[in-house]
């Protein structure tokens, strides 16, 4: 009988490239997401729009979907993605519980000028509570964003 040789996705390293160069806010608002992404939008004058892409997780035999909305800058490779942490009492990052939204920047360096200019404009949308950068390190379910 013949070996079957069998290829094993390395999670470990597709979640650490997924994550170079990136930016991550942690932003509380207690607000419907596309809710939150039209004040985004219209105070900052971005253009996110829901991604087709969710996250799907599994737990306690469930299926649990959060939505992601997307802003590519046409000028660059900068891409920003704004993720529901919450879906019907679950999270995307229970660690995190306290978070409604995570914000990832990447593809193109964020200068600490541009990321705090960006804080400050979240902070002035009416409802937000906080807004607050995350390392990527305090980010214990990492896989969970990776799509």
């Amino acid at each position: 009988m013949a070996e079957r040789n069998k290829l094993v996705l390395d999670n470990k390293e597709l979640t650490e490239c997924f994550f170079e160069d990136t930016r991550l806010l942690g932003i509380m608002v207690p607000i419907k997401d596309y809710q939150f992404c039209w004040h985004l939008n219209n105070n900052i004058g971005l253009d996110f729009r829901i991604n087709e892409i969710e996250i799907k997780l599994i737990k306690k035999k469930r299926d649990y979907f959060f939505s992601v909305y997307e802003y590519k800058v046409p000028t660059g490779t900068l891409e920003h993605y704004i993720y529901n942490n919450q879906f019907d009492g679950e999270y995307l990052l229970p660690e995190f519980k306290h978070l409604d939204f995570l914000w990832l920047m990447k593809g193109d360096e964020v200068n600490e000028e541009t990321m705090q200019q960006t804080i400050q404009t979240i902070r002035s949308i009416n409802s937000v509570q906080l807004v607050a950068e995350l390392s990527i390190d305090q980010v214990k379910n990492k896989e969970n964003l990776v799509f």
